[in-house]
């Protein structure tokens, strides 16, 4: 028999929040659900390690989907479905909707750059017979964490002639690899002396490429010259071409299951791309939105967002102001009434540190999606906010769609912090709010999070779509 609760628990159940019944989930067909997702997840994250190379893929498969590139001479009607393009580093989709544009857009809004090592513009040198690439890492990183890591070498190299070649070696069963090297622990006595930040730095971040010398005894830097000629076989390049070049090295790990039942998934990359994918899956299943969706994959978050592929730019803004022209509105009236989800990652509480999260207020893995109502660092500093009206709005659409989901700080109040696009969406007049996947090890080489987490996050996006 079960027993009849008591007053006070029937009063407990109706009046407070039980942050475990808000995210964790015994729904085994959703846990299904999850892992089927999550497979295609995993290839796109192997095939998509530079922002060039996500967008590239993103249009392969929005061209599927009957998406054609935007034009503003045309007429479009409910249910017609563009993109646009910009410079093959950031992408934005539409599907017009039922109702009026002046009734404003909803905006999804996700990343597709993560940290990485970038080559520095003259890159190739050679010491005690040993070749080398120097680098610049790029955005947000614990540097020790590249060392003595197998590395992939993506990105393009443009020719003076205007000849672009792709570059992706490192990621083939067959493919050579690179690696940053370290100090063997014997002779490390005075690097361990360093803190942990420093325990590389940057300019020793420099990528062993080879070491085998060019047969001839009438020249010197034999090995760097020898790397030139295989790079002058391979892809036609001379090494001035390194300077009008976008290089990265890039963990060449495959993305992998986590843990004997599977649940999660470990991978370089998760930040932000998780959200770019579950926004697109999202974006492709609603084919006939009530209002005007825009679907924003940007570069350069992990950077600061600026640079013109960046969302500190207008390219969002210009887009919205073409779609509002098709049906002669002002861009102005139709951001003022528009809404976002800002679709970028949470950390997730890590029971090993867990001293730097506040556990009332922090997101954990396997309990749902994540809204963040604001970012920033100490004093709520270089963020944006959501309003009480628009976190009711987005918890009403939740908790009607029965999507497991959470609520979730970054860290502890002076314990750090960072920031989102989704200040830079607020500056159109939008409300916006961030929406994502709680993630461990986040900007790591290898992150974490949980496929039940991923498939809440595309339920949140496509929920969010289909709102009336």
């Amino acid at each position: 028999m079960e027993k009849e609760k008591t007053q006070g628990e029937l009063l407990q159940e109706e009046l407070l929040l039980n942050r475990k019944n808000m995210g964790m989930t015994n729904d085994e067909a959703a846990e299904e659900a999850a892992q089927t997702f999550c497979e295609p997840y995993k290839a796109f994250l192997d095939r998509c390690k530079l922002e060039r190379e996500a967008v590239s893929a993103m249009i392969e498969m929005v061209q599927a989907a009957g998406y054609t590139e935007f034009d503003r001479t045309k007429n479009y009607q409910p249910g017609d479905r563009v993109y646009r393009n910009n410079r093959g580093k950031a992408l934005l989709l539409a599907t017009i909707g039922e109702k009026p544009i002046t009734d404003g857009v909803r905006i999804m809004a996700s990343h597709i750059d993560s940290p990485r090592l970038d080559l520095k513009p003259n890159p190739v040198y050679e010491e005690a017979q040993l070749a080398l690439f120097k680098t610049h890492y790029y955005g947000g990183i614990k540097r020790y964490q590249w060392g003595t890591i197998p590395l992939a070498l993506h990105g393009v190299i443009v020719k003076k002639n205007g000849e672009t070649l792709r570059v992706a070696l490192g990621e083939d069963e067959g493919d050579p690899v690179f690696t940053v090297t370290d100090l063997l622990p014997h002779l490390a006595v005075e690097q361990m002396k360093r803190s942990l930040k420093d325990g590389l730095k940057g300019e020793e971040l420099n990528v062993l490429i080879g070491c085998r010398p060019f047969k001839d005894d009438k020249i010197s830097e034999k090995v760097k010259l020898n790397i030139h000629r295989l790079l002058n076989e391979k892809y036609g390049i001379v090494e001035a071409d390194f300077l009008s070049a976008e290089l990265s090295m890039v963990p060449a790990f495959k993305a992998r299951d986590i843990g004997f039942d599977r649940s999660m998934v470990g991978a370089y990359g998760h930040d932000d791309r998780v959200c770019a994918y579950t926004s697109l899956m999202a974006t492709l299943e609603v084919q006939n939105p009530p209002y005007t969706t825009v679907t924003v994959f940007a570069d350069k978050e992990e950077t600061g967002s600026d640079g013109n592929t960046g969302l500190d730019s207008y390219y969002l803004k210009y887009f919205v102001a073409d779609l509002a022209a098709q049906q002669d509105a002002d861009a102005r009236d139709v951001l003022s009434k528009s809404t976002c989800l800002s679709a970028d990652v949470n950390a997730a509480f890590d029971p090993t540190f867990g001293d730097t999260m506040e556990k009332r207020n922090c997101a954990y893995l396997n309990y749902g999606v994540v809204v963040t109502q604001y970012t920033g660092s100490g004093g709520k500093y270089g963020t944006s906010q959501a309003s009480a009206e628009f976190m009711a709005s987005v918890r009403r659409m939740l908790d009607d769609a029965k999507i497991s989901w959470q609520t979730g700080e970054l860290g502890k109040v002076d314990g750090g912090g960072g920031g989102t696009v989704a200040k830079y969406v607020a500056k159109l007049n939008v409300d916006v709010v961030d929406v994502g996947v709680p993630v461990l090890s986040m900007h790591a080489p290898f992150e974490v999070v949980s496929k039940n987490d991923v498939y809440a996050t595309y339920c949140a996006f496509k929920a969010y779509a289909e709102a009336e």
